[in-house]
């Protein structure tokens, strides 16, 4: 969908793909017509925007084969979606029956990242629709912070420099340019705003920048002006948000709070588990640990606020009592798009954990993922509007 905000400055707001398992071209071209399609007639808009996933396979067959690039950009164009954003965090199989930490791998200490980060690139510049002026990739905050030394940060810095290389003669060839944004994620080496703002002060601000996933923002007790802040001295800009919530427990001693937790363990994705304290915000790498279910390591507490990483739907509520952040995906709202100004154009919703919520939240079929996906997007269109966002 686009929005116009009252400066004039048009806001792209799309879906995750992520959500959907598709690991080569067929299979992306596949979703479209089982699930964007869908989506988009749902929500009653003349052209969707999504934030494409793209799997390392499926991006080699498109950088190799400009005939697939075409079938992918005239399916697009037959189901009314246009794509400005790339989602090129996971690498490989995201629907595997156990990912957790697979998803970090390759980090950006490998030439494997760079390379798929850059074909990502070429093939975005491809799909791009002609009017755009610019389009977007989100990517790991470098990496896992285990192991994690100085000399994996230069790597690392090596290969962004070299991205940014890479991205500026794209531009020179094609004449798009594309932004890549790292993104904030719990237990990664840039696990917060401020964390990124740190290992990326001094990158090419042309080319590189932030992604704001505020279920993340939140899930780190980060305050979002904070967050903004931390980024704008830095001198890197927003490229992308990502419009999500986490899972907050107020009391996580409550029995009935505890049961409602229990129904977010689950196998294949980490929940990253943070509790606010007076002594700061202590940490857990998934929900099974901070519970103390898991060996050798202690539960965290519970005398204080929890919140977990899981991406909960925008427009639903969670087994009470454990609630949404959506109070801080709305504050990060006002200061993103509410000002005179917008801080970023390109928005997409990313609850990539349907298939995996707890039996209330689950839709049962097809038909209820796509009503769940165009709630959101309807969801947070509606929020645009209320801060004088236009639909166009």
């Amino acid at each position: 969908m686009r929005l116009r905000h009252p400066d004039g400055t048009v806001l792209h707001v799309s879906y995750g793909t992520n959500v959907h398992p598709a690991q080569d071209v067929d299979g992306l071209v596949d979703q479209l017509g089982r699930y964007a399609g869908p989506v988009r007639r749902r929500l009653g808009a003349d052209r969707l925007g999504l934030g494409l996933w793209l799997p390392a396979r499926a991006t080699r067959e498109l950088a190799a084969d400009p005939a697939a690039v075409g079938l992918l950009r005239k399916a697009l164009d037959h189901e009314g979606l246009e794509v400005v954003t790339v989602n090129a965090f996971p690498y490989g199989n995201f629907h595997a029956p156990v990912v957790k930490k697979a998803v970090y791998r390759p980090d950006w200490t490998e030439d494997a990242r760079l390379d798929y980060t850059l074909d990502c690139a070429r093939v975005l510049a491809e799909l791009l629709p002609d009017d755009v002026a610019r389009g977007s990739i989100s990517t790991l905050p470098l990496g896992w912070r285990e192991p994690w030394d100085a000399e994996r940060s230069a790597a690392a810095r090596d290969r962004l420099d070299r991205l940014a290389a890479g991205l500026a003669a794209l531009e020179e060839s094609t004449g798009r340019t594309v932004r890549v944004a790292v993104e904030p994620e719990p237990g990664c080496v840039g696990e917060t705003a401020a964390g990124v703002a740190e290992h990326l002060r001094g990158v090419d601000a042309d080319r590189l920048g932030a992604c704001l996933d505020l279920c993340h923002l939140a899930c780190e007790f980060e305050e979002p002006a904070a967050a903004l802040d931390a980024l704008r001295d830095a001198g890197l800009p927003v490229v992308k948000t990502q419009v999500s919530a986490a899972l907050h427990c107020e009391d996580p001693t409550d029995p009935a709070a505890l049961a409602a937790l229990e129904e977010f363990v689950e196998a294949r994705f980490l929940h990253q588990t943070r509790e606010r304290s007076t002594a700061g915000v202590l940490r857990r790498d998934d929900l099974p640990d901070a519970l103390g279910r898991a060996e050798g390591v202690a539960g965290l507490p519970g005398s204080d606020p929890w919140r977990v990483h899981v991406h909960v739907p925008l427009h639903a509520d969670p087994r009470p009592p454990l609630r949404s952040t959506r109070d801080v995906l709305t504050e990060a709202l006002d200061l993103l798009v509410g000002g005179e100004h917008p801080l970023v154009d390109h928005l997409e919703t990313e609850t990539y954990t349907w298939s995996v919520l707890p039996e209330h939240l689950r839709p049962r079929d097809d038909d209820g993922l796509v009503a769940g996906i165009a709630a959101e997007l309807d969801w947070t269109r509606s929020r645009l509007v209320d801060r004088g966002m236009e639909v166009l």
